[in-house]
């Protein structure tokens, strides 16, 4: 399927970087957006220095774009007002200039931390109600929100991506569960690009192939991809790998400690 041209938000970031260059195979134009001064490195490439709580200059970046991934943002846990002001609203700049300019598609980068507080024995659908496991989950569940809200409201096509931990390699315990490599990231982004006209609202996990996942696949007739990679081929490099979670342990891991949130917390 063609994709036309793509517009990538957090297009400098860890993700952003990766999954770019593999765009430019796929897309037509690809227009990446960052508040990070970014150089065009292909003739099909366009860059915009753009935050995403500036609404104007987030419309006029995407005009002209038939998909968006949005992957920029907050990547961790932090105050609840920045997270709003920048996850939230910023996402529903890009959901509000999708609906003003008549773009196709949207991708949202929403993550596992939704679900982190389900105990590891669940195995976690998309459609279990969200357990946030801190203030960035919750972040998170707002952005899944608004893309739900434009789907059923204004008929944007939206494809929400639950990402699990983007590592070149697992190295701790939970990634052995929670790992997404990077081909596995780019088999994903590109699948929820490209899903048929008829999903008009999806929510589903991007993960590995691990042994050890504790979130379900997507549907292949809503997100045809297969993932390829195994954390479970990198465990003998992993300390601690042999040491089994405990069953009734949260998903979420260490994020989901009170320690991990209060620190971000007014005193």
């Amino acid at each position: 399927m063609q994709l036309g041209t793509v517009a990538l938000t957090g297009a400098a970031g860890n993700i952003g970087s990766v999954v770019r260059k593999a765009l430019r195979a796929e897309a037509t134009r690809l227009i990446l957006l960052d508040r990070v001064p970014l150089r065009p490195e292909a003739d099909n490439e366009e860059a915009h220095t753009v935050d995403l709580r500036d609404q104007a200059a987030v419309q006029s970046a995407l005009a002209g774009a038939d998909r968006v991934l949005h992957l920029g943002g907050v990547p961790d846990e932090a105050p609840l007002p920045e997270l709003l002001d920048v996850n939230v609203l910023g996402t529903h700049h890009v959901l509000e200039a999708a609906r003003r300019t008549g773009i196709d598609r949207v991708v949202l980068a929403s993550s596992n931390r939704v679900t982190g507080f389900y105990p590891v024995e669940h195995v976690t659908d998309p459609q279990d109600p969200v357990r946030p496991d801190g203030l960035y989950g919750v972040s998170k569940a707002a952005v899944e929100a608004l893309g739900r809200l434009y789907s059923d409201k204004f008929g944007l096509s939206v494809v929400c991506l639950r990402i699990g931990s983007f590592e070149p390699a697992p190295t701790e315990p939970r990634h052995l569960a929670t790992w997404l490599s990077p081909r596995d990231a780019i088999g994903f982004l590109l699948a929820a690009l490209a899903a048929p006209p008829a999903v008009r609202f999806a929510t589903a996990y991007a993960v590995s192939a691990n042994t050890r996942r504790f979130w379900q696949l997507p549907d292949p007739a809503v997100l045809d991809y297969t993932p390829l990679d195994n954390a479970e081929s990198h465990a003998a490099a992993v300390p601690g790998a042999a040491h089994p979670t405990a069953p009734a342990s949260p998903q979420a891991g260490s994020f989901a400690l009170p320690e991990f949130t209060l620190r971000h917390l007014n005193p």
